[in-house]
């Protein structure tokens, strides 16, 4: 059910912990970044392993962070980028926003509607039994949809994200939960999505 952003948090969702900012970002903030990450980032189409075989992602993606943040997930190996000066002051304004320290960001780049991302969640071992995924989206407003790994009682929750907003996942979430951005047949134009976390050396 798509309900809007503060309705939804007013009831919490089982094994999950979530939190939504919808204004993190003022409004000319999030024009500004938009601008300036599409144009600087060092985009790339990642390819992902599925079943074996290789398919390029329906979207274009960047990895930063500090040299330590090795990040593997669906056959890749991402080797970080040194952050730049508008990543790394926005990273660390997250992490005192979460209380939390941050060492790497992947950024997606949603160039229309036929982008998008499927059903996953972020638990890769690297990311520890309870991480802290922080995301902010930029540019258009995409659907964001949840769905819970076990419980077939519970229906699919929706936010739509809108430009500037600050969207968080803590604790069982990623052991619980799944969550997707769906592609879409209207005409959207691009949004770019920063997903800050931090990677545990083994």
């Amino acid at each position: 059910m798509t309900r809007n952003a503060t309705q939804c948090l007013a009831r919490s969702l089982p094994d999950a912990d979530i939190e939504l900012d919808e204004a993190f970002l003022e409004t000319s903030e999030a024009i500004r970044l938009f601008d300036t990450l599409r144009t600087t980032v060092e985009w790339s189409q990642h390819r992902v392993r599925v079943f074996g075989r290789e398919y390029p992602c329906p979207r274009l993606s960047a990895w930063y962070g500090d040299a330590s943040a090795i990040y593997r997930y669906s056959g890749q190996t991402l080797q970080p980028i040194d952050w730049t000066p508008e990543l790394l002051l926005l990273k660390n304004r997250v992490a005192e926003h979460c209380g939390s320290k941050l060492n790497s960001v992947l950024l997606n780049l949603y160039r229309d509607g036929s982008d998008g991302m499927g059903w996953h969640s972020d638990d890769e071992p690297e990311l520890g039994p309870e991480p802290l995924i922080a995301s902010i989206s930029i540019g258009e407003t995409r659907k964001f949809r949840m769905r819970h790994r076990h419980r077939k009682d519970l229906s699919a929750e929706a936010w739509w994200l809108n430009p500037g907003s600050l969207f968080v996942m803590r604790g069982t979430t990623q052991r619980y939960w799944q969550h997707e951005v769906p592609k879409t047949k209207r005409m959207v134009r691009p949004r770019i999505n920063l997903t800050f976390r931090m990677i545990r050396q083994a």
